[in-house]
Parts: C-alpha cells; sequence; structure tokens
C-alpha cells in the first residue's frame, strides 16, 4: 500500500522542493525560479481566504446582512456607497446600517 501511495504521488512537485542547484552549489527551488517580486504562497493563500470569504457571504448572512455588505464594499463589481446611501435605499437609519455591517464583520472575523 505504501508503494502504491509513492507511485501516485511521484509525478508531483511542490513549490519547496529543490530541482537544481545554482552556479555557488546551492540548492534552487521551484518558488526560486518562478517567483518575481510577489510571494507565490501569499498569494495563494489570499486566494483560498477569498474564495472562503465568498462562500460564508452567500451561506452565512441573510439578504438583508448580504445586501448591505454588497452595497458597502462594493462587491459584485457594484461602486462602494456611504452607510447614509444605502440607509437612503433600504429606507433604514444610517446607525442600523453601522449596527449590521458591524455585526456582519464581527461575524466573519469570527468564522475566518
Amino acid at each position: 500500500m505504501h508503494f502504491r501511495n509513492l507511485k501516485k504521488t511521484a509525478g508531483e512537485l511542490h513549490f519547496g522542493d529543490p530541482i537544481d542547484t545554482d552556479k555557488d552549489g546551492n540548492a534552487l527551488t521551484l518558488i526560486d525560479v518562478v517567483a518575481d517580486d510577489i510571494n507565490i504562497a501569499d498569494e495563494i493563500d489570499k486566494k483560498v481566504k477569498l474564495q472562503r470569504l465568498r462562500v460564508l457571504l452567500e451561506t452565512r448572512l441573510d439578504d438583508r446582512e448580504k445586501e448591505i455588505i454588497r452595497l458597502r464594499y462594493g462587491l459584485g463589481g457594484e461602486r462602494e456607497l456611504t452607510q447614509r446611501q444605502i440607509a437612503g435605499l433600504l429606507g433604514i437609519s444610517r446607525s442600523y446600517v453601522s449596527r449590521i455591517e458591524t455585526s456582519v464583520l464581527k461575524k466573519l472575523k469570527r468564522m475566518l
């Protein structure tokens, strides 16, 4: 069974695996070769967290919370609105928009 697992992963290459050596004999990894000024690991982490945030927004918030966050932060191609503008659109007070926004951000932070 162990050999079967090794065979399945034999073609995989990880960012930290040495793939060559430089002129001084130091090991070069894939991340050294393909990376530029941005850190690939950070970019991947950011994309994973954004995907998780999208799922949480869709599955864990009620319709009013989703609408306020979508309008407030310009999600889905919308432009960002102020709390006052959102309150006018939804026919509620600005302080109520603020309370909902604050509670949603706390909720999302706990879930992430």
